[in-house]
């Protein structure tokens, strides 16, 4: 198991933080639910009590991917490979994410995440001890010095650029972090200034037990799956303000359950256009079954493989356009890192853009 510790300060009190993160998770799951063999599920989401953090608001979603993987590839897997599950316990500030692959037994994601009015100074917030904190890594996120590149670069979410039209702020400079904390350390937030500084500390337990390939994969998700999407989740928190600025909690459920609605009317969508692609091919394989039956046996075994490699590179190439993403835009396990809350083996895994 790899654990790390990210530590990343915005600009914002811990309660608009909250809201940020909520509407978040909402928004995102909305955009992740586009097209056949992709969505998000919302199985539960209710109160619960005597749990992780002590009282706060439990959710369990599942995570269709199918859409992010090839189709040749996808043909190879049982359905149980294209869904990732996603429990969340919302005791804000403490919050607990853990996902899951279904077909993938050995594999998993834990997100511990407690929220403070500090600038990540904070030297052990979860109390580790022994060989978890021997072996805890600390990595400090500033979205602002972070380099974005490609289609993951969005100029409106740039916090060099973005200047908020509701509250005035922006934009930031590289010197942010000091210039905030000297300002705000000691004092009530927001400062008169209107300044405010919060920290989200993660920490990421991933565990892949597959012997000779562990350490590789688990360097691998964190890298690629955690870090990118914690890097751009965060700098839509910041761009993505004068969206949530002024909602209250009572608004946020109320968009949850119009996204949980919203989701489910999508779903049936996606199932009966995934139902009808299946009668289609199971029909195409019984006409080409009967035309193999029909026609002269080829004895040429290599004319015969060459043949079958060709109509499959046929066939991916008119279903699967090239395309300009980058590995970090692929979601097989890439939607459910909100802030709480999107990649975790290339094309076939993938972190949810939201974050726990």
């Amino acid at each position: 198991m790899l654990i790390k510790e990210y530590r990343i300060p915005l600009p914002l009190t811990v309660e608009e933080y909250r809201i940020a993160q909520l509407y978040m998770i909402a928004k995102k799951s909305r955009e992740e639910s586009e097209g056949v063999g992709s969505g998000v599920e919302i199985i539960v989401n209710e109160p619960y009590t005597d749990g992780p953090g002590g009282s706060g608001q439990y959710t369990h979603k599942i995570y269709h991917v199918g859409s992010h993987l090839p189709g040749w590839f996808k043909s190879l897997l049982p359905k149980s490979a294209l869904t990732a599950k996603e429990e969340a316990w919302n005791a804000y500030p403490y919050t607990k994410t853990r996902y899951t692959c279904p077909f993938v037994e050995k594999f998993s994601v834990e997100i511990e995440t407690y929220y403070f009015a500090d600038n990540g100074n904070q030297e052990n917030v979860f109390k580790l001890s022994g060989s978890d904190l021997r072996n805890r890594s600390v990595d400090v996120i500033d979205v602002v010095k972070e380099q974005v590149f490609g289609v993951d670069y969005v100029k409106e979410e740039d916090p060099k650029l973005y200047v908020s039209s509701k509250t005035g702020r922006g934009p930031l400079t590289d010197t942010w972090l000091d210039e905030y904390w000297a300002e705000i350390k000691g004092k009530t937030q927001p400062t008169l200034s209107g300044k405010s500084l919060m920290c989200a500390y993660k920490l990421c337990r991933v565990e892949f037990r597959y012997w000779g390939m562990q350490t590789k994969l688990e360097k691998f998700i964190h890298d690629v799956a955690l870090r990118k999407t914690m890097v751009r989740a965060h700098r839509q928190a910041w761009a993505w303000q004068d969206e949530w600025i002024g909602l209250t909690m009572e608004d946020i459920r109320q968009i949850e359950r119009e996204t949980q609605l919203a989701l489910q009317q999508k779903m049936a969508v996606v199932e009966a256009a995934e139902k009808e692609a299946t009668i289609r091919e199971d029909e195409a394989n019984s006409d080409s079954e009967m035309c193999t039956a029909n026609a002269t046996h080829d004895t040429d075994v290599g004319k015969t493989l060459a043949a079958t490699l060709g109509s499959i590179e046929k066939n991916e190439d008119l279903s699967s356009p090239p395309s300009s993403r980058k590995p970090s835009d692929i979601q097989a396990i890439n939607t459910a890192l909100s802030l709480e809350s999107g990649e975790i083996i290339e094309k076939s895994l993938s972190i949810p853009q939201t974050l726990g």
